[in-house]
């Protein structure tokens, strides 16, 4: 019985974080899209880009800049959520914060290199970004559900479980 009623809650634990990452999820395309399509042909974006070789070299893939923005207003979204939520938690948010930090600096370098480097080899394909973007964040919401559930929120213990 307990064991049925542990798979009940993680399936619903998982629920609930795959909806608060789906609006995580929103946000990122919208924030991102934003960047893409308005943001980065701005003119005073463009004139820096052409007299300014440090941006102009940042600006090189536009992907990477613009994934780093609206991933990050994503996590920050996502984290929050989830926190209270999903894991139920509210012992340690700096500890917790750390420990989804410690999870980006890994995530984040090598899907930026890695969209870098798609949308870079597909720039013919006229929708690589987006698709670079869905690829992306279909890992990042199973592997940071995992890593919430088993790393950082491991020792948090959910109302349902307390009241036993």
């Amino acid at each position: 019985m307990a064991e049925k009623k542990s798979k009940k809650q993680s399936a619903w634990q998982f629920v609930k974080f795959a909806l608060f990452s789906a609006s995580a999820g929103i946000i990122q395309v919208l924030s991102f899209t934003l960047l893409n399509e308005v943001v980065i042909k701005l003119p005073f974006i463009q004139n820096a880009m052409a007299s300014n070789e440090t941006f102009a070299k940042i600006m090189q893939n536009e992907y990477g800049p613009m994934y780093l923005i609206a991933l990050l207003l994503s996590v920050l979204w996502n984290f929050t959520f989830n926190r209270k939520f999903t894991f139920k938690s509210a012992a340690n948010i700096p500890v917790a914060m750390l420990k989804v930090l410690a999870f980006y600096a890994v995530f984040t370098p090598i899907s930026t290199l890695l969209g870098n480097h798609f949308t870079a080899r597909f720039a013919d394909v006229s929708a690589i970004n987006y698709i670079v973007l869905g690829c992306t964040m279909a890992v990042n919401l199973t592997t940071e559900f995992f890593y919430d559930k088993f790393v950082v929120f491991r020792d948090v213990k959910s109302e349902a479980e307390k009241a036993d």
